[in-house]
């Protein structure tokens, strides 16, 4: 599914919202860029439009991508 095409629930969007300010937090100052949040929200929003809920794999998705990029 393409992420673009998902429509997301209003409690769903502060989960991911949630999940990208703790992911974007336990990364070292220096990497918190507007490039890296959009990246790291890449990869919560195509987890998410798969179907994933919960918050612990929405954050595993988003730091394995961020790891596998960077």
């Amino acid at each position: 599914m393409n992420p673009t095409a998902a429509v997301f629930q209003p409690e769903l969007i502060v989960l991911m919202k949630l999940v990208l300010n703790d992911v974007t937090a336990m990364l070292p100052e220096a990497k918190r860029t507007s490039t890296m949040k959009v990246e790291i929200a890449s990869y919560i929003l195509a987890c998410a439009a798969k179907g994933e809920r919960n918050p612990a794999a929405l954050k595993a998705a988003a730091l394995l991508g961020t790891v596998i990029v960077n």
